[in-house]
């Protein structure tokens, strides 16, 4: 009789086993599903917003060699460096050859001084991500401890305060922001310098020093966010029957927010902090201008001063796939947290 129950249960637990196993790979397989069907249209995206960068040059008023050349150049001068430019052949085929060049990793030479743009790009990406990473290791743990001390004191005096600095900061424009804390901290109190000079072999103690402004300022702008959705879906989900019935069986409600409510929170709250992250790339043109900071703000600013068009419309590619790869990377993660995503009735 025990052999017989022996058998009978461990036919039941191999046949669970294979359920789950036949579970887990269709789960996996929608989720590849849906990366390849997010991958598709960012690459979409990424051609539209591609056709949009060359349109825009090109609508641009006046002639573009004629601006480099100066009034004082001939026609036959302006003609010849037409050719060169290869502004004499039809838009079309001058995209496509665009294109099919950036494609291949080759971004041009810049009209200004002739040099390479991906070497200008070189240490322009290198310096914008250092900024980017500074302040992410900063708001990100930042801002969810916040979301989550406001949702477990919601309505005290604590959440309130922390309501109104967070409105505050959202309300001001970044610029106002930086020249606030230059005068707090640059002149006031001369704890930091004013301008961010970063150079390719300055040592990483310098560099956390010197951006230390930027840093804060951009910090200041994206806690706002992520401490608010953190907050609001944290709250969502504490209206909920499991939570309801955690609470009952007598856990604290910081164990109740931290085991059950966070968990069941993260798909909204990772899309809110990875549209946040491609801000701190993609959204950081004022705030290197401002500190003139070295990164790819400040040159397609320069750029753009200088109608050097090529370097513009690589940087603006840039910024387009930056933002595009990381919207995707926030999809994968929220339906992996939440799987549930994946059939939303």
């Amino acid at each position: 009789m025990d052999s017989v129950l022996w058998s009978v249960g461990g036919w039941t637990h191999d046949r669970n086993n294979v359920y789950e196993l036949f579970m887990g790979s269709i789960a996996m397989k929608a989720i590849l599903i849906m990366v390849l069907q997010r991958l598709s249209l960012g690459l979409l995206t990424l051609f539209v917003v591609s056709v949009i960068i060359f349109s825009a040059v090109e609508l641009l008023p006046g002639d573009l060699a004629q601006e480099i050349l100066g009034q004082s150049a001939t026609p036959e001068t302006v003609a010849a460096f037409r050719a060169e430019l290869g502004l004499d052949k039809p838009a079309v085929q001058r995209y496509g050859q665009w294109l099919f060049n950036v494609a291949s990793g080759d971004f041009g030479h810049s009209l200004a001084n002739g040099r390479a743009i991906s070497e200008l790009l070189a240490s322009r990406v290198g310096n914008t991500l250092f900024l980017a990473a500074y302040a992410a290791i900063i708001a990100v743990p930042l801002s969810l401890i916040l979301g989550i001390l406001t949702a477990l004191y919601r309505n005290s005096w604590f959440d309130r305060s922390v309501n109104v600095l967070t409105l505050s900061s959202i309300s001001f424009p970044e610029f106002f922001i930086a020249y606030i804390l230059i005068l707090a901290f640059a002149v006031k109190i001369p704890l930091f310098p004013s301008l961010a000079n970063i150079y390719p072999d300055t040592p990483l103690g310098d560099m956390l020093y010197r951006s230390a402004l930027p840093v804060m300022t951009l910090v200041m702008v994206v806690v706002a966010h992520m401490m608010r959705m953190t907050r609001a879906a944290i709250i969502n989900v504490l209206a909920s029957p499991y939570v309801e019935m955690a609470r009952l069986k007598g856990l604290s409600p910081f164990r109740v927010i931290v085991k059950h409510a966070l968990p069941n929170a993260l798909a909204p709250i990772i899309n809110v902090v990875a549209l946040n992250l491609a801000y701190l790339v993609v959204g950081v043109v004022v705030v290197e201008v401002v500190f003139v900071y070295p990164g790819l703000g400040q040159l397609l600013v320069d750029s753009v001063s200088k109608r050097d068009v090529t370097v513009v419309q690589a940087v603006s590619l840039i910024f387009a796939a930056t933002f595009i790869l990381l919207n995707l990377v926030a999809d994968v993660l929220a339906i992996v947290t939440n799987p549930r995503l994946l059939n939303p009735r």
